[in-house]
């Protein structure tokens, strides 16, 4: 999963009841194979992120 600083991240409820949670790649750490996305969210909270099942990548263009 590639992602590139400003692309948008899109985490997935894990059950039901759960609700989504949108934000911005402000910095990507780690290794390419493994990446860590900082991100800060809508709610302006920040937090270093290992991309799962549950993450989707919008691009940006």
């Amino acid at each position: 999963m590639r992602a590139s600083v400003g692309d948008r991240v899109l985490i997935h409820g894990r059950a039901v009841g759960m609700v989504e949670r949108t934000g911005e790649v402000i910095e990507i750490r780690g290794h390419e194979d493994d990446p860590l996305l900082v991100v800060r969210y809508d709610d302006g909270h920040e937090t270093i992120l290992s991309p799962g099942t549950d993450c989707e990548i919008l691009h940006t263009t």
